[in-house]
């Protein structure tokens, strides 16, 4: 039985999108699952850990870096447009309704359930963070749901919110249980390395642990 590494992975957050191609990279390189655990945003989970409208610091730098970050590494990068979550900048005032993060974090469940995961998230987190404006709109969705080896209505007819909203928590409770809290975090063998910027060293620890290359 191949390794296996669990990605707590956002629609929302940048950095999730900034390492998909390292994941499908690690994925042809080793003899590993990589296995997605899609999350809510930590807009939802805990807002006043990043989004506190009497100190900004924290979401201005996070944009900042997150496009630093994009064009060193030779990714488009624009925020989505719509937002994945329904969000007022001025405030940081989330709203009760999320149709798109619940919907997007469901078909990542779905996706994941039919062995195509980290594909799903890799094709649309492009769609979503490469600058297309109405990503939810018309058959784009669909597309990047086909570029993924999966069919967007199929995945769709399937979902069942309570299982997802189970299923998200439980994610919840593993992240906390791998002892952070942030995305992406990647999960080996109880391990945590949180963040596009820790690939390399996953990849270190997997060559350390005698996992074997493709």
């Amino acid at each position: 039985m191949s390794a296996q590494i669990d990605v707590f992975w956002s629609f929302r957050s940048p950095y999730s999108y900034l390492v998909t191609p390292d994941l499908l990279q690690l994925r042809a390189d080793y003899e590993v699952a990589v296995v997605l655990r899609p999350v809510l945003p930590i807009a939802l989970r805990a807002s006043g850990t990043v989004f506190n409208a009497a100190d900004r610091k924290s979401p201005r730098y996070i944009v900042m870096d997150s496009a630093r970050r994009a064009q060193m590494l030779g990714l488009p990068y624009a925020w989505p447009q719509p937002d994945p979550v329904v969000q007022d900048f001025a405030t940081f005032q989330v709203a009760d309704e999320q149709p798109h993060i619940w919907r997007l974090s469901a078909l990542g469940i779905e996706a994941e359930r039919r062995g195509r995961g980290i594909d799903f998230a890799f094709h649309v987190a492009a769609l979503l963070w490469r600058g297309t404006r109405g990503w939810n709109e018309g058959d784009l969705l669909a597309r990047a749901t086909e570029q993924a080896g999966l069919d967007l209505t199929e995945l769709e007819a399937a979902i069942d919110m309570e299982q997802v909203r189970a299923e998200i928590q439980r994610n919840h409770d593993l992240l906390e249980a791998a002892g952070h809290w942030g995305v992406p975090t990647m999960v080996f063998r109880g391990e945590p390395f949180f963040g596009q910027d820790r690939i390399e060293t996953l990849r270190w620890r997997l060559d350390q642990s005698g996992v074997l290359k493709r």
